[in-house]
This record gives C-alpha cells, structure tokens and sequence, in this order.
C-alpha cells in the first residue's frame, strides 16, 4: 500500500521539492555581462611575475637607487665639484693622486679633481647617453622594423638601406660624425641613435614575417582593419618580452659603446665627467698599485649597472612572454 502510494504522488512531492530547492531568476541584462567579463590585465600579470625574480627586483632597486642619486648627489652637503681642482690651503698646491680617505672618498685624481662627484657625475652623463640611445633605438627599431617586416612592398628598399648601413664599420661612421660634428654630447648621442636602430629594426622584421600570416592577421585584413591597427594589436604584444629584453640591453651597451668611444679619443670631451672618460683616465694607472683606485673605482660602477640591466631585462622578458601567463 505505502509502494503504491509513492508512485501515485511521485509527480507531486517531485514539484514540491524543485519548488522549494529552486528559485527562478528573471532575465537582468547587465548581470549577463557581468558574467563574461574578466578583470585579467596582462601588465599587471608580467608585474606579479617579475615580482616572483627576487634577485631581479633587488637589481632594479639598485638601479633607481643609482638614478637617484646621481641626480641628487650634486645637492648634498660637503660635496666637491666634479670639474674643480682642489688646491691645498697650506701648501697651495694642487692635491693630485691623494688615496681614499674621510676627505676624499674615492680619492683625487692625476690633477686633484675630487673622484667621488666626478664618478657620480660620470654615472649622470653615461646613464643619460645610454637612455636616449636606447629609447631611439627602441623607437626607430620597432616602427622601421614593423613596417619592414609587415609591409611587403617595402621590403626591398628597406633591405637596400639596410644593407648600405650595415656594411660601412660603426667605428667608421662614429669617426667621421665626431670629425665633422663638435666634440660633445649632442654629437656621440646623434652619433650612435642613427646607427643602432638596424639591429632592432632587423630583429623585429624577422619575428614579424614568422606570424603575419597567421589566420587572426588575414581574418583581420579581410575585414579591412588598417595595417597600422594590425602591427599594433596583432603582432607588437607577441614581442613585447623579446622588446623589452633588448631595450634592457640597449642601455648597457650604449654605454659601453661611449666608453669605447672615448677610449680611443673620439667620445666626450675631457671637461665633461663620463664612466668613459673615467676609465680611460684611470686605465694609465693600472700598474700602479697606490693609484690603481682610478680605475677599480669606475670600472666597479659600469660593471655592476651593466650586470643589473642584464638581470633586469631577462627577469622583465621571461615575466612579459605570454607562454608564462594563466
């Protein structure tokens, strides 16, 4: 009886129950947009993961610390001119090759300049060379490279200027720009932007041949989307780790290349303080024990912000590859 009970009410005590359990919501427009929407940010995704590179964020904080002190080292108390020759006022005479001591922290120089303001003023200079050069190079390389690359009836004169550029020595072009131009910072600035460009330019091209003609870009050029639209949204976001990388690179090299450069007598000027001009002023005294500081003192600073972009950037292009995002 209780059996047949059951299945007679089946029906009811189901309803009752999805009654009870359920509840119908009406239709709400913006609660059905909510639902497909997603507060992913990619840069905020590389930055958690750049985060993660604990010895790559120490290195950036150094870094900043060095920009900024260099920039307000000029402004604290007892500090020395970097260009001034300091003369002793007992003896009147000019107070060369003094060693490290609570006067001097880093020392004099051959004709009694203080190393300490002129090597954080060197930094200054070096750091701001090797900045404009790698954003110029950033800059020229992604636009030319893009168009190069994405642009196939541009390809061949893009190629022939590439070619004409490539195939005369830098060091030759660097020499005539310091012949023909005034010795000075607007010169091996211009000097090395209008030469460093084709390596980017030629790296970005050949990424971009690799993924044009995936089905996105021709779907994309069907639909009429502009080619300036499609380089920006289709192909430069799958090179931003790569990008990234070598403008972190850039800047190191941009100074070594000044520091080159005035090692073999055409970079800056000997009144304007430069890791260059340092080095190559210290590199005299290099079998000088007393007097070795001249060099160790520089060739530490270039050498421990070379190896910090380094860091930087392969830490910021591992962070930025979208392979590593979830």
């Amino acid at each position: 009886m209780a059996l047949d009970y059951l299945e007679e009410n089946y029906e009811t005590f189901n309803q009752d129950l999805e009654d009870a359990m359920f509840e119908f919501a009406d239709y709400d427009a913006k609660e059905a947009e909510r639902t497909g929407y997603s507060n992913y940010s990619y840069w905020r995704s590389t930055w958690r993961s750049f985060l993660k590179n604990r010895i790559a964020v120490v290195l950036m904080l150094f870094v900043v610390f060095i920009v900024g002190f260099t920039i307000i080292q000029p402004y604290l108390p007892n500090q020395y001119e970097p260009t001034v020759v300091n003369i002793s006022e007992e003896t009147g005479r000019q107070l060369r090759n003094i060693p490290p001591n609570d006067q001097f922290w880093f020392g004099t120089n051959a004709i009694g300049q203080d190393l300490w303001a002129r090597i954080w003023s060197g930094t200054r200079t070096s750091l701001f060379i090797g900045l404009i050069v790698g954003l110029s190079e950033l800059t020229l390389g992604i636009l030319i490279g893009s168009i190069w690359g994405y642009v196939r009836k541009l390809d061949t004169l893009i190629t022939e200027i590439y070619n004409v550029i490539n195939n005369i020595p830098r060091t030759i072009i660097l020499v005539l720009f310091a012949y023909i131009m005034k010795p000075g910072l607007f010169t091996i600035i211009f000097a090395m932007a209008i030469t460093r460009w084709t390596e980017m330019a030629r790296f970005v091209r050949n990424l971009i041949i690799i993924i044009r003609d995936r089905e996105y870009n021709l779907a994309s050029r069907c639909l009429g989307t502009p080619t300036s639209r499609i380089i920006s949204k289709n192909l430069l976001p799958y090179l931003v780790s790569v990008i990234m990388l070598r403008l972190a690179l850039a800047i190191p090299l941009a100074i070594g290349s000044e520091v080159f450069l005035t090692y073999i007598g055409i970079g800056l000027p000997v009144d304007i303080p430069s890791l260059g001009n340092l080095i190559n002023e210290g590199r005299v005294f290099i079998m000088v024990s007393a007097l070795r500081y001249q060099l160790l003192f520089p060739a530490a600073v270039l050498s421990m912000i070379t190896i910090s972009f380094y860091v930087i950037g392969n830490g910021f292009a591992d962070a930025a590859d979208p392979k590593n995002h979830v």
